[in-house]
């Protein structure tokens, strides 16, 4: 009948639809061995190696370290997984992982050490015990190091930047403000009734993000 033709096609839609998920988590699971940790820096800025173009569609490569805008057709990270045959993407800003060219996002529980050190949290009992914290934490080098006593970069006479920011971040209100948000919490409640909400400026979202970043123990370098 014309029913039953109807639901033995969509039985095989869905059979099919399984057995795609069932070869992408397995496709997925062989890239992930690919993966190559002791390159990934997530202290430059999130900005395509290719076009040079600073936006919120920038994705690393996790197999070179590379940044790549898109992951459409004709974009610079479809190209580079496709020349290259390197096919693990991390978001920079959203931190979801992709596989290239087949665009689909993967899902994986031992991902779970790049995200936190793509966009380190904290909880707050990990903020209140900050300042009593004497472990050093490794990164993957074997290199030790105190969380919150992070060098940082001269780029061409920022010395004296640097050494301001080494003191905004241990003032410790300021420092617990931004170590209690995420990445993603880039607005302020505005304390006037019925406005909207305040959206933080790009210096104030890219300093909080440097904050939680030199206190995190889980960095890579």
């Amino acid at each position: 009948t014309l029913i039953q033709a109807f639901e033995d096609r969509i039985m095989s839609k869905e059979e099919e639809n399984a057995s795609r998920k069932r070869k992408a988590t397995e496709d997925s699971t062989l890239y992930l061995d690919t993966i190559n940790r002791s390159v990934l820096d997530f202290d430059f800025e999130p900005a395509c190696s290719v076009s040079l173009e600073s936006s919120p569609h920038v994705y690393g490569c996790l197999v070179c370290g590379k940044f790549f805008r898109g992951r459409g057709r004709q974009t610079p990270a479809y190209t580079h997984s496709v020349d290259e045959n390197h096919f693990v993407f991390v978001h920079l800003w959203k931190g979801t992982f992709h596989c290239l060219p087949d665009d689909y996002e993967i899902h994986d529980s031992s991902l779970a050490d790049i995200s936190a050190a793509l966009h380190p949290t904290f909880t707050k009992e990990e903020i209140a015990n900050l300042d009593s914290n004497t472990a050093l934490a490794r990164d993957l080098f074997g290199r030790r190091y105190l969380p919150g006593f992070v060098g940082l970069n001269n780029l061409n006479k920022t010395d004296c930047i640097n050494a301001t920011i080494q003191a905004l971040v241990h003032v410790r209100p300021l420092r617990d403000y931004f170590l209690s948000r995420t990445h993603s919490d880039i607005t302020i409640p505005n304390k006037k009734k019925g406005k909207p909400p305040h959206t933080m400026s790009p210096l104030v979202q890219a300093f909080g993000e440097l904050v939680r970043k030199m206190w995190s123990d889980k960095r890579f370098k």
